[in-house]
């Protein structure tokens, strides 16, 4: 049986449409509510009027749906999110969804369940809080190896290391494995979350497992941060946890944060301290879209933006099959082109 044919899609589409405000409100902030409507001018979320999402369900017309008066396009919240960010595929989707609803996908017998009677995203976060509170310090251990022979020499408070964690198998058994530990934090600091990365003990890589790198607690907006980031003016966003720490090798003192995948990256919220925003994507489709909905986001709010391309796949090849020295040389030429020298980026100089 594969992924899609667990997942329950009808379940998911109807947990956001009671969440339908919520919804709109957070992925399409430049629309606005007009009655029983949220109204905007097109998928992508411009202001406008001609696109317009039922919030509440009246008689025979359920919540969520909308209808683009200008196309003819219509649909349910799964298809706008599809449309707003995609095309994704379909894994990428229901992370997306379940993320915003403050669950991962937890597979039953046979299909996914998402609960919201007495579902309370707390108890997601207080549990993602409590382990990686159960984490040690990553030296001398699998995670450290995991991270250093992906040539990775940036660490921090926000890593740790449990050589035991548990999770469900494809076959339902509970199985445990060691993991490198990441915390994910809000703006004013809390803990929101666990990232886990399930390592192989004798490899000291990923786990042979389906999804060896999830998530426990809320990501959406949040991130796993390192450096000054409360107090920085220049901070760098990434995407996957490797890739950010690439960067984040050749800028040690630099303030950075991990949204871990594009579509999350692309509703990050900065913090209140943040003027420039130097947004490290991944060389892909994906990559790319996520990016420039950060950045057109920090724009409208008066916050400069500027997108940095990594030149193979992500910035973790670049370290691996370049080298430090010239990762540094190629993002220094790249920020040198948005910025006078005189104004070269503090963190650069200090470096």
């Amino acid at each position: 049986m594969t992924y899609k044919d667990r997942i329950d899609i009808g379940q998911i589409a109807r947990h956001l449409a009671n969440s339908a405000e919520a919804f709109c409100r957070h992925f399409f902030p430049n629309g606005r509510k007009v009655g029983n409507y949220w109204q905007m001018g097109d998928t992508a979320g411009n202001a406008g009027q001609s696109l317009t999402i039922r919030l509440q369900g009246l008689t025979g017309r359920p919540a969520g749906k909308w209808v683009d008066h200008a196309t003819g396009e219509y649909g349910d919240l799964l298809d706008l999110l599809n449309e707003r960010f995609g095309p994704l595929a379909f894994k990428d989707l229901i992370e997306m969804a379940t993320s915003f609803l403050g669950a991962e996908p937890v597979f039953e017998t046979d299909k996914m369940q998402i609960r919201t009677k007495g579902h309370d995203p707390s108890r997601q976060e207080k549990a993602g809080r409590r382990l990686f509170g159960y984490g040690h310090p990553i030296s001398g251990t699998v995670a450290d190896t995991y991270l250093r022979s992906r040539k990775i020499g940036r660490f921090g408070r926000a890593l740790k290391y449990h050589p035991n964690v548990y999770l469900r198998g494809s076959d339902g058994q509970r199985v445990e494995y060691p993991a490198l530990l990441a915390a994910i934090t809000d703006n004013d600091g809390v803990v929101t979350g666990c990232a886990r990365t399930f390592l192989d003990h004798r490899t000291a890589q990923c786990a042979a497992i389906a999804s060896p790198k999830r998530i426990l607690g809320t990501l959406n907006g949040n991130a796993i941060r390192f450096g000054s980031w409360q107090t920085a003016r220049d901070l760098i966003v990434g995407e996957g946890l490797e890739n950010t720490l690439s960067v984040g090798t050749v800028f040690p003192r630099a303030a950075l944060v991990s949204c871990l995948t594009a579509h999350h990256m692309a509703v990050f919220n900065w913090p209140a301290a943040a003027m420039r925003l130097w947004i490290v994507h991944d060389n892909d489709d994906v990559g790319k879209r996520g990016a420039r909905h950060l950045q057109s986001r920090a724009v409208a709010s008066g916050i400069s933006a500027f997108l940095l391309s990594a030149h193979h796949d992500d910035f973790n090849d670049d370290l691996r099959m370049n080298g430090a020295t010239e990762l540094r040389r190629r993002l220094v030429q790249m920020i040198s082109t948005y910025i006078d020298g005189h104004d070269l980026w503090p963190a650069v100089e200090a470096a």
